[in-house]
């Protein structure tokens, strides 16, 4: 009896443990395959807001501006989505989900197409350039004089400003009046040059129903040495951000005029320089941005000065480039001013 229970522990204990079919041990195929499944299935949720990001860079025109306007809004801050991508990234690898990453491919793709070209360094200067400086002085800015001359500063061969009030405006006209002995003004926006200006008159560009003093608007010739170039001064009506929406009709309205304008004018070369209240991404501005060429390269965000969140201070050309923009450092205005370098044709 003893030498059979002796046998029997025996081979009890000799005999291999039975394993559960599909079992392998760790390391094993199965659990590697599961864990590559995972990497494929996790971050379902992180790839689908990376598309509907794609979605919205690269078809932001088909976004209705029928309520609230809120296609132009979306527009006015079409750059920013490149940070919700950074984000979309960083939970991508948190996660180590494939699926999310490649995704994410697609919205790198859309915005570095809209986007990309403005952080690329622009050409050296051009023996045919022209260097102008677009800025909103605020009619509440507490130095005229020190803005003035930050301006010139810059050394511009063209400063053009708005809400240039009574008050100050005797003051830029005097801190100006050296380096800048040609200006003309009407209403609140005025240009300053180097050059000789000719045919300076009002621009009508004011929207129906504004019947208070509004002057908004300047053209002019500047005979530079490479030809005459007819200059435009802008400041378009405001835009409010409100709870139901975009509030721009009245900006809208206002740029349809001086797109008109633009369109109307007899002098082949034209620069605009302005306040327009809105990025050259808003289709509320298409009835200018159709007609001219925007900065090539630099974002230049100039508004709110504080933190500066959309570039709505535009310098644009007609029959010639705009080569560079970029924001200077802060005035007295709640906005920063921007320079840029026009090639001429």
């Amino acid at each position: 009896m003893a030498d059979r229970v002796d046998r029997g522990t025996a081979s009890a204990v000799g005999a291999a443990p039975r394993r559960r079919a599909g079992w392998r041990a760790p390391g094993g195929g199965t659990a590697k395959r599961t864990r590559e499944r995972s990497a494929w299935t996790r971050g379902r949720v992180i790839a689908g807001l990376a598309a509907v990001t794609a979605g919205l860079l690269a078809f932001h025109r088909t976004v209705p501006n029928s309520v609230g306007r809120v296609g132009s809004l979306l527009e006015s801050f079409l750059p920013w989505l490149g940070l919700v991508v950074v984000a979309l990234l960083g939970l991508a690898l948190l996660r180590r989900s494939a699926t999310a990453l490649i995704t994410l491919l697609l919205p790198v793709a859309a915005w570095t197409y809209l986007f990309g070209g403005l952080v690329l360094p622009g050409d050296g200067p051009g023996t045919r350039d022209l260097v102008v400086v677009q800025h909103n002085v605020s009619d509440e800015n507490p130095d005229p004089a020190g803005t003035a001359r930050a301006l010139a500063d810059a050394r511009p061969d063209l400063i053009a400003l708005q809400e240039l009030v009574p008050g100050a405006l005797p003051v830029y006209e005097r801190t100006l009046a050296a380096r800048y002995p040609y200006h003309a003004v009407r209403g609140t926006v005025g240009l300053w040059s180097r050059y000789p200006l000719t045919g300076a008159r009002l621009l009508d560009i004011r929207p129906r129903g504004v019947t208070d003093a509004w002057n908004r608007g300047l053209r002019t010739v500047v005979r530079t040495p490479y030809g005459d170039v007819a200059a435009f001064v802008a400041h378009l009506p405001s835009v409010r951000v409100r709870a139901s929406g975009l509030a721009s009709s009245l900006r809208d309205e206002s740029a349809g005029l001086l797109g008109e304008a633009v369109a109307a004018e007899d002098l082949r070369t034209v620069i605009l320089l302005g306040d327009l209240n809105g990025t050259v991404d808003d289709r509320g501005l298409a009835p200018i941005t159709s007609r001219m060429n925007a900065a090539e390269r630099g974002f230049a965000f100039s508004f709110p000065a504080a933190f500066p969140l959309a570039r709505i201070d535009q310098v644009m050309a007609r029959s010639a480039t705009v080569v560079r923009i970029r924001a200077l450092p802060a005035t007295g205005s709640d906005h920063l001013p921007v320079a840029a370098r026009i090639a001429l044709g």
